[in-house]
């Protein structure tokens, strides 16, 4: 198969994980601190002091990229709230602006958790060889450089701050508001490159693009996937116990 094409399922397969996991964290998280507290205020607040670093991150991010960008912004609130059927984890209120400026504002937390996750999974957990083991099919090796990585000073507390961050770095829905007008935009760019018979150029760049796109998601991915699976084991384990303790079972919905 082409590597092209590899790398496009590549980058999907990974993206599509991503997102399951984060799903799945938010809601079993929840549920684990509602069986703890039985009060549901009370667990929301355990709940968002588990994601704290995370939560800043993301919202000190927006600010960031903002106060560049020139756009003013509000006070920046890093205490949950609900709203409407959601849980809003922070916020920080910042002006309408053009949808450039607003996209390249929404997307500043996956860019800076990205970064964290990244230099913290490739410094402290060696996470880049782990990844490329199992790429590789190495899985014993792959299984030994985990091992190992949880053997770094203060891994724990590292690998704390990772699973907070990766699990608070995808953009919200207000996040993404701006971007299907920026990607409509890049359409027709495209479109008139294409016209004026810049085609193979393009297409060289984009596949060039891509491969750096995959690569990029792919390390980022396996990075935070490796590090979450023994937080998500302990928050699995910690429900069904509660569950039992209890005599209530929990139904997602």
């Amino acid at each position: 198969m082409d590597s092209t094409l590899w790398m496009v399922i590549a980058f999907f397969a990974v993206l599509a994980l991503l997102l399951w996991a984060d799903r799945w964290l938010h809601r079993h998280l929840q549920g684990v601190m509602l069986l703890i507290t039985k009060d549901r205020e009370v667990a929301l607040w355990l709940y968002a002091i588990v994601l704290l670093p995370g939560v800043a991150l993301h919202e000190l991010s927006h600010a960031l990229v903002a106060a560049i960008l020139g756009v003013r912004i509000g006070r920046i609130n890093i205490l949950p709230r609900k709203v409407g059927k959601r849980i809003q984890l922070g916020f920080v209120p910042v002006e309408e602006t053009d949808f450039v400026r607003a996209s390249l504002i929404g997307a500043a937390p996956l860019v800076f958790g990205g970064l964290t996750v990244v230099l913290l999974g490739s410094v402290v957990f060696g996470t880049p060889a782990v990844v490329a083991a199992l790429s590789a099919g190495e899985w014993l090796a792959a299984l030994e450089g985990l091992a190992a990585a949880f053997h770094a000073p203060d891994a724990w507390l590292w690998a704390y701050i990772v699973f907070a961050v990766s699990n608070t770095m995808l953009p919200s829905r207000s996040d993404v508001h701006a971007w299907p007008v920026l990607a409509g935009v890049l359409l027709l760019i495209v479109a008139g490159v294409l016209l004026a018979g810049g085609g193979a150029i393009l297409l060289n760049g984009f596949g060039h693009l891509l491969t750096m796109a995959a690569r990029w998601m792919v390390l980022l991915g396996g990075s935070t996937l490796l590090i979450d699976i023994p937080f998500f084991l302990i928050i699995y384990l910690a429900q069904k116990l509660l569950e039992h303790l209890r005599g209530v079972q929990l139904e997602y919905q």
